[in-house]
């Protein structure tokens, strides 16, 4: 029943920068809350997720230049984006995986069943 909505989507030149945000309808503490993107043409990849332990995984083509963060007071999940460039361009879509039990990291790699997904928001960048 958790409902996810992503905003913070919008055009940039390269090397800008952006924060998207996802908030959700119910808690997140207790569950593995990732971003994820998909470029026309493209499969859906992992950007970057962070588990109720607190541990974060990011996508290598991201590291360095992205950061995830949350604030479980205000159901929210964040994702500061740096330094963008053109081959980021995509939907990037909020995931929540809540934990079987609590305190769980997020599954290991970026393939994992994701319960509940926000509509996303796009994110271009011009080259």
């Amino acid at each position: 029943q958790v409902q996810l909505m992503e905003s913070g989507g919008g055009s940039v030149q390269a090397g800008g920068s952006l924060r998207l945000s996802c908030t959700a309808s119910g808690y997140i503490s207790s569950t593995c809350m990732g971003w994820f993107r998909q470029a026309p043409g493209k499969e859906r990849e992992g950007v970057a997720n962070i588990g109720s332990d607190g541990g974060i995984n990011y996508a290598d083509s991201v590291w360095g230049r992205f950061t995830i963060s949350k604030d479980n007071a205000k159901n929210t999940l964040y994702l500061q984006m740096s330094s963008l460039k053109p081959e980021d361009t995509a939907t990037y879509y909020c995931a929540a995986r809540p934990d079987r039990y609590g305190g769980q990291p997020c599954p290991r790699g970026f393939v994992y069943a994701v319960d509940y997904w926000g509509a996303g928001t796009l994110v271009t960048i011009a080259s």
